[in-house]
């Protein structure tokens, strides 16, 4: 069993607050984590037992009355025993109450909202970081704020890095030994989220149509979001298309990265890139296989640029920083994949390359906001395909991708 970045904060979270819910997609590892924690006291239920779902929609409160050290799987099943939970807490506000897991964000249903407010921490879990398979303590974001990286011991290079990109990070897949094997996993769960899971918390129209229009999303990971263009793919209008797009957001499947931007530059673009939080599962939707890239390497660049964001997230979660992560394009064109503001307004910025060499114009979207953040400016690093840490200058650096689980 691995051991997660989330564990620790679980724990710790559970002895001063009455709620815990840990969210993230399905098959990450959350009922694992918190079966485990099962065993020392805490009634475990699963809502994906039917006839348990059926007597906790039925009703929520009599459902909850008399449960304490109760973990609760799946809540998003049934959203409404959270008002339930709320009036149990209000009671009685001892703390580790009630642990929960729910493979679709609930907190962004109307009717929860605000139910659990005050008296609720939300984790998010996302698929296994090559860190925890690795079983490392990376220490990636804490060295990019202090202006340095970690020199990488046994760096993963070349086909030994495309495998492991389109791997991805389940559990299930990981432990699959063939590239056929693992991609027939991933679309039989992409089959079950698109069926099963969005029904969950949205009637949806034209739910035949979402594994094109998912398709269609995986064709621009990495790109600037078109609302328009995606709804038209499936004769839907622009906002039923940002719908769409918002409810495979509640199941973790994709993502949108806000930009970042600042009143100090006049030409900015402020629309939001689409993210896959799974690199295994945009292969599998995109058809991308080991010898596919080698075919094309140029169709590997939006891979491996969604992988790095997701390994970037998974970090976050374990380190005691306090991030808020963005794009940012300006309008000259200049871009950075990804930027890390810290709580006090440091600035970091990611950019992503699939090739083994790093060249000065490489730098030309770090510098661009470097200018434009001043001294709030701590680090620019470019990830590439390489073993070498290279420095170009003051708090710029080219460095290996596997400085991320370093």
């Amino acid at each position: 069993m691995y051991e997660r970045f989330v564990t620790q904060r679980v724990e710790e979270v559970l002895t001063d607050t009455p709620v815990v819910l840990i969210v993230g997609p399905r098959r990450a590892g959350k009922t694992t984590l918190v079966r485990k924690m099962g065993e020392v006291g805490r009634r475990y239920i699963t809502l994906d037992d039917q006839t348990v779902l059926e007597a906790a929609r039925t009703d929520p409160t009599g459902f909850i009355r008399g449960l304490d050290l109760a973990i609760i799987d799946e809540i998003q099943r049934a959203p409404d025993l959270l008002l339930a939970i709320k009036k149990s807490v209000d009671e009685d506000y001892r703390p580790g109450r009630f642990l929960l897991t729910g493979s679709a964000n609930v907190l962004t249903l109307p009717r929860v909202a605000d139910s659990l407010a005050g008296r609720m921490e939300t984790i998010r879990m996302l698929p296994l970081a090559q860190a925890e398979i690795e079983g490392r303590a990376p220490t990636f974001l804490e060295q990019l704020f202090d202006g340095k990286l970690p020199k990488c011991q046994s760096p993963i290079l070349g086909e030994d890095l495309v495998r492991l990109v389109l791997r991805g990070g389940y559990p299930e897949v990981i432990s699959r030994e063939s590239e056929r094997r693992r991609q027939d996993w991933a679309r039989a769960y992409l089959t079950s989220i698109l069926t099963r899971d969005l029904r969950d918390i949205a009637d949806l129209e034209k739910l035949t149509e979402l594994p094109k229009f998912v398709r269609l999303l995986a064709e621009h990971a990495g790109q600037l979001v078109n609302y328009s263009q995606f709804g038209a793919a499936i004769n839907v209008t622009h906002k039923t298309g940002q719908r769409y797009v918002g409810l495979l957001e509640q199941v973790f499947l994709v993502t949108t990265l806000q930009p970042w931007f600042t009143n100090a530059l006049k030409r900015i673009v402020k629309t939001p890139k689409l993210h896959f939080l799974d690199s295994g599962l945009l292969a599998a939707v995109r058809g991308m296989t080991i010898e596919r890239v080698k075919a094309d390497r140029g169709a590997f660049g939006a891979m491996l640029e969604n992988f790095v964001f997701a390994e970037v997230m998974k970090l976050m979660s374990a380190s005691e920083l306090r991030l808020n992560p963005y794009h940012f394009r300006d309008g000259q064109m200049r871009e950075v994949d990804i930027v890390l503001e810290r709580d006090d307004g440091m600035i970091v910025g990611i950019e992503v390359k699939a090739s083994a060499t790093v060249k000065s114009g490489d730098f030309g979207g770090l510098r661009a906001l470097a200018d434009a953040c001043g001294d709030r400016f701590a680090c620019g690093v470019v990830l590439y395909d390489s073993a070498d840490v290279v420095p170009f200058g003051d708090r710029f650096v080219a460095a290996p991708l596997s400085c991320l689980w370093a």
